[in-house]
């Protein structure tokens, strides 16, 4: 998992008249003193670029001053006296038990600054794509102390700027999975959608929402037939049910997770006791706070919000939680995902038999039966039950009649196998020829060009690409897939201008894919990965309003909410909203040890211990982490 350091830009004017200089750092006793030795500091943060990132790094009991861009930092300092000092901070500042601390903008210890000169000179290629300088040394007395590093800028040895440096994770981005056709649209996950009609499908998913009666915890089989005969599930198997229960908040906390414990095996024990197959099962229980704290929004209940959790439980018991229980009862739920995977008759036959089996059939022109053994068959070496060598003894002709076989062979190749990308999109070269107007085949073609441009494995002509991407509708691929396309063209396109520092087409690309990426269906992956690509490219604020709606819902995936609270949890002004106090709540229900983590400094993983400062987050932290 890589990670990305993210500043906190602090462009303060110091009014502390007591404040005493540390070396020979000035702090400015009035604006006009600090624009006037600071201007071309300002200036030069003024000329940065968003993508444009420093940090403060430690190796040891060294401090490194990191950054990507060598021209910037060469006009940061345009004086002599231009320079920059660091600010350690100690987490024992924010000791839970100690008096709020009061706010000041040096926080710890400052090192000796330094300067342009030596900066300038000192500054050394590091890792890949960045420069690196050596800016101090860590003090004997906080080694082995939880740390951090702040940034003061000087002008003049005037202070202009104070940084603070938050850790954000990242999961890296990838283009939007746009799928490939067998017989249908088969993702990466293995989950497949059927996106045109009369396709038959080998793999899907289904999710869906159950209640649960107040104080009831047992479902037996003919509480759940109804269900299971609307899924209509006679033609597969449930491979794997993913049980999320949420019980209401009143109550004791143990007794509501021992509760919904028990709501959610019975529900398991009674979809079991329809098939034979052993499906593998995942539980997991949380009070259902957000939907309680979204629910009494703008109504008389609403001052409960300021409460914190104690508070609020003390107060639902007796009538007032007989009189909310008509909010109340509608969050006792359990979210059922259920994986299904197709009933397979030749799922107890090996490989190598279902090869030959494969060929009879073939020959003998069963056409259907032939697929339902490919299928099976590609399964099986999925799951690395036969080798790859197989799929070059099925024994297809070369025949129009003969390419929906020789398509899927070809794509179960390439997902075997990405290092196939370039054997693969000759075969299916040549199978266009055979079959020109082949629709399956053509978006396949299209989404492994998307493979061949963004890794440069052959030239491509991006304005003749494009136009192909546009030309797949007349051969019946959905409006829907095109957009995925356009939106992954102009991600590759943001990309290879930002290789040349071509900002300006860059913003344009993005802007592109910020406008165009609501027209698509998304998935949990989705968001991530148009999330991630928002962030890397320094648009945080619309990264978060992409995935806000996601937060706020119960059955967010994990990954994606924590994701959001890294890109949020350093603005105030939304920390102290009621509807990021209900986000907060949904994130320490669902995991506190990963809440808690947050507010651990960037070296063990956390976005920042400074977040402390802000005494909402710190009462919240301290009420549930300590």
């Amino acid at each position: 998992m890589n990670q990305k350091l993210t500043i906190l830009f602090s462009f303060l004017f110091l009014s502390i008249c007591n404040l005493t200089a540390q070396y020979d750092i000035v702090y400015p006793k009035s604006e006009s003193i600090r624009n006037q030795h600071c201007k071309d500091c300002f200036s030069a943060f003024q000329q940065k670029p968003k993508e444009v990132s420093f940090s403060i790094k430690r190796e040891g009991d060294n401090l490194y001053f990191v950054t990507n861009d060598k021209k910037w930092f060469q006009l940061l300092f345009k004086n002599p006296t231009d320079g920059i000092a660091v600010d350690i901070v100690d987490k024992e500042r924010y000791d839970c038990d100690m008096i709020f601390p009061e706010s000041t903008q040096i926080k710890g210890e400052v090192l000796k600054p330094v300067y342009a000169e030596r900066l300038k000179k000192s500054l050394k290629p590091y890792d890949r794509d960045k420069f690196r300088v050596l800016v101090g040394k860590l003090p004997s007395s906080l080694i082995g102390k939880e740390l951090e590093y702040n940034i003061l800028f000087l002008g003049n040895k005037n202070l202009c700027n104070y940084y603070t440096i938050y850790n954000l994770k990242s999961y890296g981005f990838d283009l939007l999975d746009m799928g490939m056709y067998l017989d249908s649209i088969q993702y990466n996950d293995k989950k497949v959608a059927s996106l045109e009609e009369g396709y038959k499908i080998k793999y899907k998913t289904l999710r869906f929402k159950i209640p649960f009666q107040k104080n009831k915890s047992q479902y037996i089989a003919e509480d759940i037939k109804p269900l299971y005969d609307s899924l209509r599930l006679t033609d597969f198997n449930i491979k794997t049910i993913d049980i999320k229960a949420y019980s209401s908040i009143e109550g004791s906390l143990e007794r509501n997770l021992e509760l919904q414990k028990q709501r959610a095996n019975s529900i398991a024990n009674a979809l079991q006791s329809y098939q034979t197959p052993v499906i593998k099962t995942t539980i997991s229980t949380s009070e259902n706070w957000v939907e309680f704290l979204n629910d009494i929004e703008g109504t008389k209940y609403n001052s409960l919000k300021n409460l914190n959790k104690q508070e609020l439980k003390s107060k639902l018991v007796g009538g007032f939680s007989a009189e909310m229980e008509s909010i109340l009862k509608n969050h006792r739920k359990a979210v059922i995902t259920l994986s299904l995977e197709k009933k397979d008759k030749y799922k107890k036959m090996k490989a190598e038999e279902l090869v030959n089996v494969f060929n009879t059939e073939l020959k003998a022109g069963n056409l259907e039966e032939a697929t339902k053994i490919q299928n099976s068959l590609f399964n099986k070496l999925k799951y690395l039950e036969g080798s790859p060598d197989l799929l070059r003894k099925m024994e297809v002709p070369e025949q129009l009649s003969y390419v929906r076989f020789l398509n899927n062979r070809s794509i179960f190749k390439y997902e075997l196998s990405d290092k196939q990308l370039l054997i693969v999109n000759n075969e299916l070269e040549k199978l266009l020829k055979l079959d020109p107007k082949n629709s399956r085949v053509k978006y396949n073609l299209a989404v492994l060009k998307f493979k061949i441009w963004r890794y440069n494995a052959q030239p491509v002509d991006e304005n003749k690409f494009k136009n192909e991407i546009m030309e797949l509708k007349n051969y019946g691929i959905s409006q829907s897939l095109i957009n995925r396309m356009l939106v992954n063209y102009h991600i590759i396109k943001s990309e290879r201008y930002m290789r040349k520092r071509d900002y300006e087409n860059k913003d344009k690309s993005v802007a592109y894919i910020n406008d165009n990426y609501k027209k698509i269906p998304l998935r949990d992956i989705d968001y991530f990965n148009l999330a991630q690509f928002l962030t890397y490219y320094a648009n945080t604020d619309r990264a978060a309003n992409l995935l806000i709606d996601k937060a706020r819902s119960i059955d967010v995936n994990e990954d994606l909410l924590f994701y959001y609270i890294n890109l949020t949890v350093v603005d105030e002004d939304l920390t102290q909203t009621d509807d990021y106090r209900a986000i907060m709540w949904n994130a320490i229900n669902l995991n506190k040890s990963r809440y808690c983590e947050l507010f651990s400094s960037p070296e063990k993983d956390g976005v920042t211990f400074q977040l402390l400062e802000d005494e909402y987050l710190r009462d919240t932290y301290c009420e549930n982490c300590k």
